[in-house]
Formats: C-alpha cells, structure tokens, sequence
C-alpha cells in the first residue's frame, strides 16, 4: 500500500513523493517479516526458569504490538498531509497510536523521531547538509521559510505529546531506574569510561551483524556471552571500525550526494535504522541486557529502506527469501524448550544462564546425570550463580549426596541472603542429615524472607513432627492451609498426626474441613475413612474408600484397609476380595498379607461351624 501523496501550498514547491512514500511503506512492512527472526526475553524465578515456549510470533506479542503501532502512527502522520491541508487530528490519531506503541514497548515513543525527521526531510524538503552551512555562515533565510510552512507547530505538537506521554509513564511506574545487575551488563558497570564506550561500540557492531545476518541468535546474551573488550589491541576493535566507516559513508551520502531523491531517502532510512535503536544505546540509562534480538524490530524497516538503495530488487527479493527461510528455521527452534536452549550452546557456550536452562530442561525430563554436568558448568562459567547452586543441591539431594548438597545451599544463602528457596532448601538437607536446629534455622529464615511461603511451613511443619513437637508440627501445617487453602499435603498430615495421637474426634473435623476446600483429594479421603472406621462410622468410611478408589483405583494401601474396615464390620466376603485386590498390586505388603491369612483361618472356622 502506498501512502497518501504529499502536497504543500507554501514557499517552496514539493515534489511528488509517492515512489520514496511506497519504499518506506515497504520497508515497515518488511518489517514484520523480520520480527518472527529474532528472540523474545525470558523471565526467571527463584528456582527454574520460566519459559513461555511458544512460536516466536507469541513470546514477542509485546514487541509485535509495538512495531505494529508504531508503523500505523507513522503512517497516520503521513496522512496529516493531504491535497495541501494540514489535518490536527490525523497528528492526534497518530500520538494516540504513539502511546498504544509505548505501552507495549518504551521503544515505541520514538516514532516521534521518525515523524519530525519525515517533516523535516520530505515535507518541507529540507536538504540538512545545505541548511547546516547556511545555519554555519548565518544565512537563515532558508530556515525561516521552513519555519513560515508550520514547521514549529507541527513539531510544537510531536514535542507536547512526547511529554505528555513521558509525564504519564512517570506517574504510573515512578521514577526509579529498573535495578540490573553486573550479569546483565557488565560494561555499564565498568569504571574506565574508555572501556565502557569501546564495549557499548562493539555491542552496536553486533546488533548490526545481526540485522545483516540472523544467524547467531540467542534467548540471552548475558552471563559472559559477549566477553568485554579490555584492551585498545582486542581483534574484535576491527569491527567497530568497520561499523563506523560504513555509517560515516552513508551519512556522507545521505548529506551530499547530488540526487535529492537518493539524498531523502539515505536520510529517511538513517533516521529509521537508528532513532528506534537510541533507547537501547546505554548512552541516556543504563538497560539490563548485552544484546536483545527484540530492540532491533523496529530498526529493521530502516536496514529495509536502506537495502532497498543498494541493491537490486531481485537480489532484495532474494535476500527476503533467505531472512524468511532463517525465520521458519528459528520459529522451529522455538517449538520445544530442547532445541531452543541447545540451539543457544553453540552461539553462547560461554554464557552461564544457557547452561543452567538446558541443565533444567534436563532435568525436567528426568535425565538428572546430564543435568548434574550442565548445572557443574553453569557454577563453573558463574561462581556465584546462586539459581544453578539451589538446582543442583536439590539434585545431589535427591540422589542423597547430602553433604555436598548442604554445601552448595549453604554457599548460595552466603552469596544472596534473602534467597528463600535456597533457605527451605538447605533445611530440607540439614533435617535428612539430623541436623535439626540448623534446619529449623534455615526454615525460619526461608520465612523471614519470603512470609508467604506454604511449602516452608509445610516442611518446618514435618520437622517438628520428626521430633515430637506435635502443637507446633500442627501450627506449621495450619499457617500453610491457610497462606495457600488447597495445599493437600498440609491437611492430610494434620490428619494423620491427630490420628495417631488419638484425638479422633479433632482429625474427623480437620479431615471434614479439607474435603470442603479440596474435595476431590483421595489422600485425604483415605486418611479420613481410617479415621471414621476407627470410630466404628463403618457406612461413611466405606463410602470415603471407594470415593478414594474411584479417583485411585489403583492404591495397594486403599484396597487393604478398606478390607480392614469389611473385616471389623463381618462382611468378610468382601474383605477377601479387597485383601487380594491389595496383594495382587503389592504382593510384599507383610500387613496385609498377616490379615489376610487371618481372615482366611476365620472363614476356615466358619466353613467348619456351619459343615
């Protein structure tokens, strides 16, 4: 779709525009075609990663939103100029839909750049290099014209809603810069400016490799992906000479080739290669990223705009084709968390978070060995990645290496002390090890830092039990039902403690309360038919073991003392039946093989009686 055609009825004629109009228009739709190429963000937990592993076009919705508006307020502001009338309302449309990009992505507020360049460069036809001299040399005539055509109004306009929309983003979000850390950049926080700006250069040498070569990508560039240049010597500096050589040629075409049309539109695509990028530069703030494939959508439409100017349409069409092949093989990555994470081993070997999420996913599918050696390499590249020391604790744990599990929590506690996880992590190791008072510690810690935490009561709530501290053991496990209402594991503990301490009448009401909130729960519905056969209501226990049975019908445990229950109750008939139900799924239950037997000589003197 080509845009509107621009006239203006002021001092300096206006040619038609409509071919350089249908180039951009293209290249913003090119745009969308790159998107799907490049990788959304990841989001991490206290544990394990979360990973929204859908198709490409999915996890970067937010950056797909952004670039869609972000294109139609350009397009709008274009439509502003039509037959020689300025349209304030086709501007308003276009801050609104400013605003909608901004709010799906900070980045989109700099389609106001691009508009006030668009303005500037082909409204009012305003050749910078010849406007720079005369502005050098104190001729102004020509910026008054430019001034007479509204040129100050309409940027007047741009300006009030930028800060408008500024003012508002402030209001909501506060003023407060987002808190990085030295793993998410560490050039930004490198002491020598020096090292700073080579670092920020070659990071820009990057994202261009990548907009003129998709290939290396990767769900993060953190960690040590990108190792820091140090030294003016570093072989990678030649890049950032090439970068720069190949951006001061195109600005001296852009400001000083003969063709008008050419010069617009090198200028154009300049504006759109790099006014979207400034956001992510580190030169206003500091960002929390090394390289994010995500930040160079909308940068895309100017890399199209501009390879459109050098080369032939056929060989465009033809490096359209192979950007599009790149996007179906990466879409393919994305399918599963597997290819996408393993895809990133050989783009950022050196990068600690890419070990610990292929180590997760690993270990997810229960492949726990392999896990163990990518978690090993995660700490290894990371000393104190403290998200790779909880996994692989848990891991060692499991496989009751307890002491060097004990030793990894213990470290990332000392490396980051409000990590709750950690915290109910290494209690959990101390109690296997019999240390309890260290365990209980390290519980009560858990909590101080994270108050919401079920699963640490619950587990505090276990120890306590251990060591026949009942009240509290029931105290524990009530601040977990009632912190997270449906954790089953806290009632039915509640219920087979009260059991076994013989306060029937308490366990049956506990029981009760449980099936209301989680009433589909056969554990608890076992545990509470144990409970209501002791107290000899033979009806309501027998209907709880066979609601349990029909939710599990395989439960060695539920057959046997729902034939316990119809051995007390003298329907032996069908306590013989379940006896066998039992053993046939668990032939070594030495319990109910006792009961059985005794059944068997009961309905043996019973046949004797009756013969």
């Amino acid at each position: 779709m080509a845009l509107t055609q621009v006239y203006w009825d002021h001092h300096i004629p206006l040619p038609k525009l409509t071919s350089l109009q249908a180039k951009v228009t293209v290249a913003l739709v090119a745009l969308l075609c790159f998107c799907n190429s490049y990788d959304g963000e990841f989001v991490f937990d206290d544990s394990e990663a979360i990973v929204n592993n859908k198709v490409a076009g999915i996890v970067g919705r937010a950056d797909l939103l952004c670039a869609l508006f972000f294109q139609l307020s350009f397009l709008t502001y274009c439509k502003a100029f039509n037959k020689g009338d300025f349209s304030v309302h086709w501007v308003a449309v276009s801050l609104l839909l400013c605003a909608a990009a901004m709010l799906c992505k900070e980045q989109g507020i700099t389609v106001l750049g691009v508009n006030a360049a668009f303005d500037v460069l082909l409204i009012c036809n305003v050749n910078v290099y010849e406007l720079s001299q005369r502005l050098l040399f104190r001729k102004n005539s020509l910026f008054s014209e430019i001034l007479s055509m509204g040129l100050l109004r309409r940027l007047g306009l741009l300006g009030l809603g930028g800060i408008s929309m500024l003012y508002s983003r402030w209001r909501i979000m506060g003023t407060g810069p987002p808190a990085f850390t030295e793993v998410d950049n560490p050039a930004s926080f490198e002491e020598s400016i020096l090292i700073r700006i080579l670092n920020y250069n070659y990071y820009y040498s990057l994202n261009a490799w990548l907009l003129l070569c998709p290939w290396w990508l990767c769900f993060d560039w953190s960690m040590g992906c990108v190792p820091l240049i140090k030294s003016a010597t570093d072989w990678r500096m030649v890049w950032l000479l090439l970068l720069w050589c190949f951006l001061l040629g195109l600005i001296g075409q852009a400001l000083c080739s003969q063709d008008s049309q050419r010069r617009r539109t090198l200028t154009l695509g300049l504006v759109l290669l790099v006014v979207p990028f400034l956001p992510a530069c580190n030169v206003f703030f500091r960002v929390g990223f090394v390289i994010a494939e995500r930040v160079l959508y909308l940068s895309s439409a100017g890399y199209c705009l501009l390879t459109h100017i050098f080369l032939l349409l056929a060989l465009t069409l033809a490096l359209l084709c192979v950007y599009v092949a790149r996007c179906a093989l990466r879409s393919q990555q994305w399918r599963s968390e597997q290819s996408l994470f393993t895809s990133a081993l050989s783009v950022c070997p050196l990068n600690a978070k890419v070990h610990y999420n292929v180590g997760k996913n690993l270990a997810d599918r229960g492949n726990t060995t392999a896990a163990v050696r990518y978690y090993r390499e995660a700490v290894r590249l990371h000393p104190t990645y403290v998200h790779a020391m909880n996994n692989l604790g848990n891991i060692l744990k499991e496989k009751n290496e307890l002491i060097e599990a004990e030793q990894l929590l213990s470290k990332a506690v000392s490396i980051q002390s409000d990590f709750a996880a950690a915290w109910m992590n290494l209690g959990i190791v101390q109690n296997s090890l019999q240390k309890f008072e260290e365990a209980e510690q390290s519980y009560l810690n858990a909590i101080r830092f994270r108050r919401k935490y079920p699963d640490c009561y619950y587990n505090l709530g276990r120890l306590y039990a251990d060591q026949n501290r009942h009240v509290d053991a029931l105290n524990a496990w009530r601040n977990a039902t009632v912190l997270k209402p449906d954790h089953s594991l806290a009632w039915n503990n509640m219920v087979i403690l009260l059991d076994n301490l013989g306060n029937l009448a308490q366990a049956e009401l506990i029981g009760r309360e449980a099936l209301r909130i989680v009433p589909n729960d056969h554990t608890i519905m076992f545990s509470l038919a144990n409970v209501l056969g002791k107290l000899e209501k033979y009806k309501e226990s027998e209907s709880f073991f066979l609601h349990a049975l029909q939710i599990n019908p395989n439960a060695a445990s539920c057959h046997g003392n729902l034939a316990v229950l119809y051995h007390r109750w003298g329907k032996l008939e069908l306590a013989k039946k379940h006896y066998e139900l039992s053993l046939k799924l668990d032939p070594e239950a030495a319990g109910t093989k006792d009961n059985y037997n005794m059944l068997l000589r009961k309905l043996d003197q019973l046949k004797r009686k009756t013969a």
